[in-house]
C-alpha cells in the first residue's frame, strides 16, 4: 500500500507557472506507475500525465501537452508536475495517483487503473 500527499497548489496568473509535488510513503514508490489527474467544478476527473516506474516513459493529456512536465525522484519518493503557460482552463483540484502495474499508453488515462489517490491540491489560474 502507498499513501500519497499533494502539495504546491495555489493561485497563479494566466501565463504563469506552478510546480506541484506528491510525496509518497509506504511500499516501494519506484514500483508504481504514477500519474496526475485533475477535476474542475462540475466536470469529470481528467487525465493530465503519467510516468513509468523509471521515469523513462511519459504520456500527457492533449490539453496540457507541451506546457506541463511530469517527473519523479525515486530516491526521495516524490512525484512532480511542472506547469507553465497556464490557462484559466487549468483551474482544478489536482490529484496524484499510483498504479502497481506497468505504464501502457492506452490505459494511462483510465481512473480505475489507479489503486491509490491523494487528497488533492487546489490550483486556481486567474486573469
Amino acid at each position: 500500500q502507498v499513501q500519497l500527499e499533494e502539495s504546491g497548489g495555489g493561485l497563479v496568473q494566466v501565463g504563469g507557472s506552478l510546480s506541484l509535488s506528491c510525496a509518497a510513503s509506504g511500499r516501494a514508490f519506484s514500483t508504481y506507475t504514477m500519474a496526475w489527474f485533475r477535476q474542475a467544478p462540475g466536470k469529470d476527473r481528467e487525465f493530465v500525465a503519467a510516468i513509468s516506474w523509471t521515469g523513462g516513459t511519459r504520456y500527457y493529456g492533449d490539453s496540457v501537452k507541451g506546457r506541463f512536465t511530469i517527473s519523479r525522484d525515486n530516491g526521495k519518493n516524490i512525484l512532480y508536475l511542472q506547469m507553465s503557460d497556464m490557462k484559466t482552463a487549468d483551474t482544478a483540484v489536482y490529484y496524484c495517483a499510483a498504479d502497481p502495474t506497468a505504464l501502457e499508453r492506452e490505459f494511462a488515462p483510465i481512473l480505475r487503473r489507479y489503486d491509490y489517490w491523494g487528497q488533492g491540491t487546489q490550483v486556481i489560474v486567474s486573469q
